[in-house]
């Protein structure tokens, strides 16, 4: 190992890059982005703190809530973005990542690991989980046509009304 090793490529060639200035978080959009994200997780943290399901029989309102609101925050975070392409892949990038999420928490959230069964807790975060990617799959269509709509209006409300509604009757079909 030479002495000129541990100094980036960059400042070897000569050529010192500063790096970009890290995202503006006084910027409202980038609130917006954050909590996207994060809603569908922090009403499933929630749920599973204060109520925890005790049975996987059939989709609680909890179940329902959890899948909506993940949907709708994956659209709202699409919905930020001007381009196409962006609003789409910021949809349904959000929701994937929400999910699996959801369902880290049911499985923290489990308590107990059982044989040949699913704990109440897991069955019901998947159920919202897949749910939540339904909607936000859908969303992002609709975020991708609403994409360069100059009123953020025209923009948030059709992408999360219609994720959270393909949300609902998703998770009503994966659990009866």
């Amino acid at each position: 190992m030479t002495a000129h090793d541990d100094v980036p490529i960059s400042v070897r060639l000569g050529e010192v890059i500063p790096p970009e200035d890290p995202e503006d978080w006084t910027r409202p959009l980038t609130w917006v982005v954050a909590l996207g994200m994060l809603a569908g997780p922090a009403v499933a943290a929630a749920w599973f703190v204060v109520g925890a399901p005790t049975s996987a029989e059939g989709a609680l309102p909890g179940t329902f809530l959890v899948g909506a609101v993940l949907a709708a925050g994956a659209a709202a975070t699409g919905a930020t973005q001007r381009g196409v392409a962006r609003a789409a892949t910021a949809t349904l990038g959000a929701g994937l990542f929400a999910a699996l999420v959801v369902v880290v928490l049911g499985v923290v959230a489990a308590g107990e690991r059982q044989a040949g069964a699913t704990s109440p807790t897991l069955a019901h975060a998947f159920a919202a989980a897949l749910g939540g990617v339904g909607g936000a799959s859908v969303a992002s269509v609709v975020a991708a046509f609403v994409a360069r709509a100059g009123s953020r209006l025209v923009r948030f409300a059709p992408a999360i009304v219609v994720g959270a509604a393909v949300a609902v009757v998703a998770v009503a079909v994966l659990m009866p």
